[in-house]
Formats: structure tokens, C-alpha cells, sequence
């Protein structure tokens, strides 16, 4: 590597062996508080100008994904469950609204958060809860 004289992979190694669990419980926190503010976004209108979407609406089920989703995620409960059912809903979300006529995710503003989203869906989908889930401090295990 082109810093090995400077010892830098070695030091983050060590860092990453020391502190990996809980950089961990820091990602999967901070991506499912982060998905569970969309779903407030649309089911409350918070932290928008725009209101809450339509009761019943398809962006009213995304809320509802989002905001529970989020919160299990940021829990660590059933993450690997929750992570496989976020990930489907932001590749129905990119390929129904940011998709269409984009040539780049970032051209309009927006695509870029459900692709960002869907690879950390999918990180948490390979670690599931963590060290540090509830799910695993209860039952001892992961369940999915």
C-alpha cells in the first residue's frame, strides 16, 4: 500500500480492531435515526414546509416504512429484516421518483439519498444488529 512506510494502515487497523463494534452501533444509529426523520417528514410533516402526505397514500406507506424502519434499525432489532424491507422500498423510491428522466442521481437534487441509503441497507444487512443491538443484548442472539 502507498502508506505503509508511514505505518497509517496498521494504526487504523488496529483502531478498527479496537473500536470496531461500536464505530458500528455510531453507523447504524446515525443511518436509522436519519431514515426514521423521512418518515416523519411525510407522515407529520416535520422539519418541512410541505405538510404530511395523504393518508392511505403510497408515500404514506413509505412514511410509515421509514419512520418504524428507521427506528428498529437505529435499535438494532430485527436490523437484518428491516435493512432487506429498506432496501426494496428505496429501489421502488429511486426507480419511481428520482429515476425517470435523470441522467445522474445528483442532476435535481434527492437521488443521491436512496442510493446512499440502499448501500448502508445493505451493509446492515450483512452485520445485522451488531454487538450492540437490543435484540441481541435481550435475547443473546440475532432472531433474523
Amino acid at each position: 500500500m502507498y502508506y505503509t512506510y508511514l505505518g497509517v494502515p496498521q494504526i487504523l487497523g488496529r483502531i478498527y480492531q479496537k473500536a470496531g463494534d461500536e464505530l458500528y452501533l455510531v453507523f447504524r444509529v446515525l443511518v436509522g435515526f436519519l431514515f426514521a426523520l423521512h418518515g416523519s417528514q411525510k407522515l407529520f410533516g416535520a422539519f418541512t414546509d410541505m405538510g404530511a402526505v395523504e393518508l392511505g397514500s403510497l408515500f404514506w406507506f413509505a412514511g410509515v416504512i421509514e419512520l418504524f424502519g428507521g427506528a428498529a434499525i437505529a435499535l438494532g432489532i430485527f436490523a437484518r429484516l428491516v435493512a432487506s424491507i429498506t432496501t426494496i422500498e428505496m429501489l421502488v423510491a429511486y426507480f419511481m421518483v428520482h429515476f425517470p428522466d435523470l441522467v445522474f442521481p445528483i442532476e435535481r437534487g434527492g437521488g443521491e439519498v436512496p442510493l446512499l441509503f440502499i448501500a448502508a441497507f445493505l451493509v446492515i444487512l450483512i452485520y445485522g444488529s451488531g454487538k450492540w443491538g437490543l435484540e441481541r443484548l435481550i435475547t443473546r442472539r440475532e432472531m433474523f
